[in-house]
């Protein structure tokens, strides 16, 4: 029979994933109407957003309960420390899906504009990393949280390339500066998914591996001079 320790970081762990699936599933239903221009799929996703805000709460709430009653350690501890990180990234993506819903439901009739910038590509594939982060986390699956990680620099590189392809549609044909200023604000949501992934996937190594690799490529620049 489990002590109410083990019982506490069961509880902990089964709301974290609940949490991990909503919002896994608003992120899928954006991304699916962005791809489609189907406008009905954002239908409902700010209200389920306060179900992952409620998860939010409860999830730092046991975190805190077991902190002060257990004092956990070493991996333990880790695991509150994690959970408290992903958490906090769970709930912006939240946020995330709500502000690109928003965007969508602007930008809709603009579909082949959408699809020649290359942002349902870019969108895709922040979608698979927020996928993939989650299952590293339920798997405690460090080589796939790595794979997350590695994945960045697509997106990253959609991004920009997005970004000068709207600015010269902005310079070429003025009718085209409001659709796609609504298009940079997506692209930039999009891309900050991406991030949030790929921070839910170095909190996954930390917990599982007891390494800390947040900031990692900036600090290495860093150290090299550059």
């Amino acid at each position: 029979m489990k002590n109410h320790f083990e019982q506490e970081i069961d509880n902990l762990k089964t709301n974290l994933i609940k949490m991990a699936s909503l919002v896994d599933e608003q992120v899928e239903r954006v991304i699916t109407a962005l791809e489609k221009g189907n406008i009905e799929l954002c239908k409902g996703i700010k209200a389920k957003d306060l179900e992952i805000d409620a998860y939010d709460n409860l999830i730092q709430t046991q975190c805190e309960n077991i902190l002060a009653l257990f004092q956990p350690v070493t991996v333990d501890l880790r695991f509150i420390i994690s959970a408290l990180m992903i958490n906090n990234q769970l709930e912006r993506c939240g946020d995330i899906a709500v502000n690109i819903s928003q965007r969508v439901k602007k930008t809709a009739e603009f579909f082949s504009l959408i699809s020649e910038a290359q942002i349902i590509e870019m969108g895709k594939h922040a979608r698979e990393m927020l996928k993939n982060a989650i299952d590293s986390f339920i798997n405690n699956d460090s080589d796939l949280a790595n794979k997350v990680i590695a994945s960045d620099e697509i997106v990253d590189n959609l991004n920009k390339h997005t970004f000068k392809f709207l600015v010269s549609k902005m310079q070429t044909n003025p009718e085209l500066i409001e659709p796609c200023a609504h298009l940079i604000v997506l692209t930039r949501h999009v891309e900050r998914l991406a991030d949030h992934a790929t921070n839910i996937a170095e909190d996954l190594v930390f917990y599982v591996e007891a390494r800390i690799i947040t900031h990692k490529k900036k600090l290495e620049k860093l150290s090299d001079g550059n």
